[in-house]
């Protein structure tokens, strides 16, 4: 077994939880396309002083129930599914706390050569805050992720609706508290609330430099199945499980930074020129990043008029019939809320294709048009309705294209496209239902 080489960083909390010899065992880790957390599990005496930990790369190129596919730019039959490499990030170390003496570390995925692989979401990420930064920017990032808390029989935790309701927080008790307080600094949360949906809860992590806000959004999804597996219920993070129930989402607020001051400081009450500029990137191009955000068949099943989900290209201000929200109440809380992406979302993905948009808007110099007021759905030209919709749709936004990688844009797409197939080609029970005995 090759191990790592954490001489990078001698004064990190992982080098140091290394030397002190209480870290026993080690999750080194990175995300699939989908966003499942998946890595190797190495010993900590192994750990230290070599190369890097080499695993199959057809990791990144299978689907959400792990088949394969041949065709991307990355790995298959004709390459003989080589190695990529996991290079742990000290940064990203966390102690895990279900499992004491273990500990868990985000790593970015390399090529033979250590190079990072373009192809792999965390890269994509930096890709796109490497572009911003060229600007002469920083970005900050916070990340409000929604899920349904279940029973065994997959039905939710509690019955009916009441958003922000105390009481029915209490109706998802002692399983919430197991859940959302036992995850202790695996993740940094701002708070928490019922959702408008039975068993729905919303988490809000707090902001943090872009990077490490999508790792914790990475880390929450992976920690809160594991804690509610614990405590003998489920967490899903299915866009849509429910018919006539609210939809989950994965909202980003997004803000520019510049010399330690807030690039999207309002002028006279409203957006500055520049802000307009990163909206403006954003309008262009929704459509066109709207797979990076809801990646499956089931994300858009989320979006319907009057669900406080959007179905429009649009944007307003502190108003939740948009898509996007501009939020300039103060200096130092100026935002961009970008409400399209579904809680089923890798995160690396949703806050790329977010970061590429508002890149694209500032280099371009694009305008939003005039800001939305009011009532605002079916205001607009429609977002993708289909995950087929929205493969067409990225597919010709060749712009964002450029900005995430020719590569990784193309297995995406090819992975999503066999995804819209398996389910366009599948006979379902309300097929059957519908056409059997009127036909």
């Amino acid at each position: 077994m090759t191990v790592i080489d954490t001489a990078a960083a001698p004064d990190s909390a992982f080098a140091r939880a290394l030397s002190s010899g209480d870290l026993h065992d080690v999750e080194v880790a990175f995300t699939d396309h989908q966003g499942h957390m998946c890595g190797k599990r190495i010993p900590g005496p192994r750990m230290g002083g070599g190369a890097q930990i080499a695993f199959c790369s057809a990791a990144l190129a299978w689907d959400y129930k792990g088949d394969v596919w041949d065709g991307t730019s990355i790995t298959g039959p004709d390459s003989g599914y080589p190695d990529a490499f996991l290079r742990p990030d000290p940064s990203a170390f966390r102690w895990l706390p279900w499992r004491p003496g273990a500990g868990h570390v985000i790593s970015d995925v390399v090529d033979h050569h250590g190079d990072l692989l373009p192809q792999a979401p965390r890269t994509v990420l930096r890709r796109a805050i490497e572009r911003i930064a060229a600007l002469g920017y920083s970005v900050r990032m916070g990340v409000e992720i929604e899920m349904y808390l279940l029973g065994t029989d997959n039905q939710p935790l509690s019955t009916g609706v009441h958003c922000y309701s105390l009481q029915k927080a209490n109706d998802l008790e002692p399983a919430a508290s197991d859940i959302l307080l036992g995850l202790g600094d695996f993740v940094r949360l701002e708070g928490g609330n019922v959702e408008y949906g039975p068993g729905q809860w919303e988490v809000n992590l707090a902001h943090d430099e872009a990077l490490a806000a999508a790792d914790q959004g990475v880390r929450l999804k992976y920690g809160v199945r594991e804690m509610a597996r614990r405590a003998g219920v489920k967490a899903t993070f299915m866009a849509k499980p429910f018919n006539k129930f609210s939809g989950s989402s994965m909202h980003l607020h997004v803000s520019l930074w510049k010399d330690g001051q807030p690039a999207f400081a309002p002028e006279n009450g409203s957006e500055n020129p520049f802000m307009l500029q990163a909206l403006g990137g954003l309008i262009r191009h929704l459509p066109g990043i709207a797979l990076y955000g809801s990646p499956t068949v089931n994300s858009y099943k989320r979006f319907e008029l009057d669900s406080f989900a959007p179905v429009n290209v649009s944007w307003g201000g502190d108003n939740r019939t948009v898509s996007i929200r501009s939020l300039v109440e103060s200096a130092s809380a100026a935002r961009i809320e970008l409400r399209t992406p579904a809680a089923d979302a890798n995160p690396y993905w949703a806050a790329a294709g977010m970061l590429t948009a508002i890149a694209a808007g500032i280099e371009d110099g694009d305008d939003p048009g005039k800001r939305g007021e009011g009532y605002l759905y079916g205001v607009g030209d429609k977002l993708p309705t289909t995950l087929g919709d929205a493969v067409l749709a990225a597919r010709a936004d060749t712009r964002i294209t450029e900005l995430l990688g020719q590569a990784a844009v193309d297995d995406l797409l090819l992975l999503s496209e066999k995804e819209w197939q398996a389910f366009t080609t599948q006979v379902s029970a309300w097929d059957i239902d519908r056409y059997l005995g009127a036909i």
